[in-house]
């Protein structure tokens, strides 16, 4: 340290010298360095200051606190560790409420924030997420490593924050049980070992019960009540007894009006299914009335991304290939592989939650998710009525859009398919088999995915025109990390389902969504899987990037060319001993399918298609028939292979123009 001071003291003597020589502008510029040096320097000795092993904690937190106090001008922070946003957006709501209250706060992100410089604030509130398996969010597991081994560290202290006044809250999901806002539990933990002083109790943010922006509005406005009277702090234990029935007055009489009520924190932070808790007013009676799936924040997140939301849980919304195909610009991969007329399809589920959190949803995890059904029901003839009226609007404002043909914007008026893929898990909507049935009266035909975790629903399910069943990985520990499933049994659910699909008479899947750098090494593995099972078909595609949501990793180096696809195909089919072989390709959608031999080929050709109109009588006259009873011959220029490669040639192909920034130059 005194070696360090001494070369400091030499350089500004030989400034100071070299200045009495030169004229005077430059003497200028010569004070102007040795000012800076001067500030650098006593900057330096107090930054080693702080971590001197010879000073006490106290001292260290004080002498730390002093510099940036003096420097800066804030009286605190807002730490957010925000994986979607949401913590961010909270961090920004935060501040602006401060603000509000002529409190000086500054929003910084846990990626770049460094924890030694956090004794220096006089209050410090983290909004802090937690993320897959317990973990924190990407970028920020050094921080939050950082202040758990601090707790140890004796270079550190236990009273490293006994200056700092802190505030924490959670962005969690209590569907993961164990880990449900694990990451601010401990960060709260590790700021109370550390010797902070707690302004607020925990604060836990439920995004299961939809309310999170609403808990957070409540607790912090106790915590801007507190910032009136910071020298009243409140000591607890986060794991103590009373986490849930302490009332928040009882350590401290700085919240006015608050400071005799019942409210505790729970209620402000996801214990209460429709924030509409008042003080005295018992658990039990408002469990009484269930709530409704999509709460507001969701209804317009999801309205906002072109969703027509139906009744409390339904949602429908137009595809782009049904508007390709009423402009005559081709369909989509079922066009090609299953004979669906594209511009008269209906995407739409009875369910926009989900029991998975998969990291390739092109969704952006907007959607609820869940176990079992918690929500408030909507009757199966109500979803199908209003998803096809809402569907017919959506069509009608196509009419006058340039391409768009007469007569298909007609016909697409008439809907003869249903995707129930739209979001979520169609399955879980406990009147599925109702709704199926509703929809082929109406002579719509239904292609059905689930993603293999409701067994029984799939045992109980009345016939539809193709089952889905996504097959994202095949071990134990690559769906885990692929799907990012709720139930702890996850993979003996997803085994019971594909058991299940082999006792299905209709046409069955798998389907397979290829991710570069996750789950395309378990060919082997994958080709086991379908002796469980025993699918009609095999969709294998390529994981299409949707953007950075925040709530996934991928990039574009995770999607694979088609030719990766394909080759991973031919080595399913090499594997099966050409059990299954390579019948159709839809080479836009990056997308082929494998066809069991001794079911759908058939007289030296595939037979893919799906005759509907056969289905939908078979289905009316309530006689058992299987898969093979209504299929048709495949197109040649459908089939693997052809020059079209998948594209209809009656369509018409566009290709959009990309103007790069050196387009002038090809002028």
């Amino acid at each position: 340290m005194m070696g360090l001071a001494w070369a400091w003291k030499a350089s500004w003597w030989t400034v100071a010298a070299i200045g009495q020589v030169l004229p005077f502008p430059f003497q200028v510029v010569v004070l102007a360095t040795l000012l800076a040096l001067v500030a650098e320097d006593a900057r330096t000795n107090r930054k080693h200051a702080c971590f001197d092993k010879d000073l006490d904690a106290e001292a260290l937190a004080e002498t730390c606190r002093n510099e940036t106090m003096e420097t800066n001008g804030r009286r605190g922070v807002v730490v957010y560790a925000s994986q979607r946003g949401t913590a961010e957006q909270l961090a920004q709501t935060l501040v602006q409420h401060a603000s509000e209250n002529n409190v000086v706060l500054e929003m910084v992100d846990a990626k770049t924030t460094d924890p030694e410089e956090l004794p220096r604030c006089e209050f410090v509130f983290f909004v802090a997420s937690t993320y897959t398996d317990g973990k924190p969010p990407d970028g920020t597991q050094w921080f939050f490593d950082w202040m758990a081994e601090a707790v140890d560290d004796f270079r550190v202290g236990k009273g490293f924050f006994n200056r700092t006044r802190f505030a924490v809250f959670g962005c969690g999901n209590s569907l993961y049980e164990e880990n449900y806002n694990r990451v601010a539990k401990q960060l709260d933990r590790n700021m109370e070992n550390l010797g902070g002083i707690r302004m607020m109790r925990l604060g836990k943010g439920d995004e299961d019960k939809g309310m999170m922006h609403a808990d957070f509005s409540k607790w912090s406005t106790i915590l801007m009540q507190r910032l009136q009277n910071p020298q009243e702090g409140i000591q607890w234990d986060p794991d103590s007894p009373t986490d849930s029935s302490a009332s928040l007055g009882d350590n401290s009489s700085s919240e006015g009006d608050t400071s005799n009520s019942d409210v505790d924190i729970e209620d402000l932070a996801g214990r209460m299914p429709r924030g509409k808790r008042e003080a005295g007013v018992s658990d039990k009676r408002e469990s009484q009335e269930k709530p409704e799936m999509v709460h507001p924040v969701m209804r317009q997140k999801l309205t906002k991304q072109g969703y027509r939301i139906i009744g409390t849980h339904s949602g429908v919304k137009l595809c782009r290939w049904t508007k390709a195909m009423l402009r005559g610009r081709g369909g989509c991969y079922k066009h090609t592989f299953y004979g669906i007329e594209s511009h008269r399809c209906m995407e739409a589920t009875p369910s926009l939650a989900c029991a998975n959190k998969c990291v390739f949803c092109w969704r952006h995890h907007t959607n609820p998710v869940g176990k079992e059904w918690k929500w408030q029901m909507d009757d199966a003839d109500l979803i199908v009525n209003q998803a096809v009226s809402e569907h017919v609007k959506m069509i009608k404002q196509m009419r006058g859009v340039p391409g768009v043909q007469k007569v298909r914007l007609e016909e697409g008026m008439q809907p003869r398919h249903c995707a129930l893929s739209l979001v979520g898990e169609p399955i879980m909507y406990p009147q599925i088999s109702k709704l199926v049935k509703e929809l082929h009266k109406q002579r719509i035909s239904t292609f059905l995915v689930t993603n293999a975790q409701f067994p029984d629903a799939i045992k109980n399910l009345a016939p539809v025109t193709q089952l889905y069943v996504s097959i994202d990985a095949a071990t134990r520990d690559t769906l885990k990390a692929v799907d990012r499933p709720l139930f702890k049994d996850f993979w003996e659910r997803f085994l019971e389902c594909l058991r299940l699909l082999n006792v299905k008479k209709q046409r069955t899947v798998y389907r397979l969504t290829l991710i570069a750098g996750w789950n395309m090494e378990d060919v082997k593995n994958y080709a086991s899987l379908i002796d469980i099972g025993k699918p009609d078909f095999i969709e294998i595609k390529g994981v299409t990037f949707c953007g950075d949501s925040g709530a996934n990793s991928l990039t574009m180096k995770n999607v694979p060319y088609h030719k990766d696809v394909c080759e991973y195909s031919r080595a399913i089919c090499d594997l099966r001993d050409q059990e299954y072989q390579l019948a159709c390709e839809h080479e836009h959608s990056c997308c082929v399918l494998l066809a069991r031999k001794d079911r759908f080929y058939r007289d030296g050709r595939w037979h893919t298609w799906i005759d509907y109109d056969k289905f939908q009588d078979l289905v009316a006259s309530g006689e058992e028939f299987d898969s093979t009873d209504y299929m048709l011959p495949t197109p040649s220029w459908a089939v693997f292979g052809a020059k079209e490669a998948g594209f209809d040639p009656q369509e018409t192909r566009f290709r959009k123009i990309r103007r790069h920034r050196n387009s002038e130059a090809k002028l």
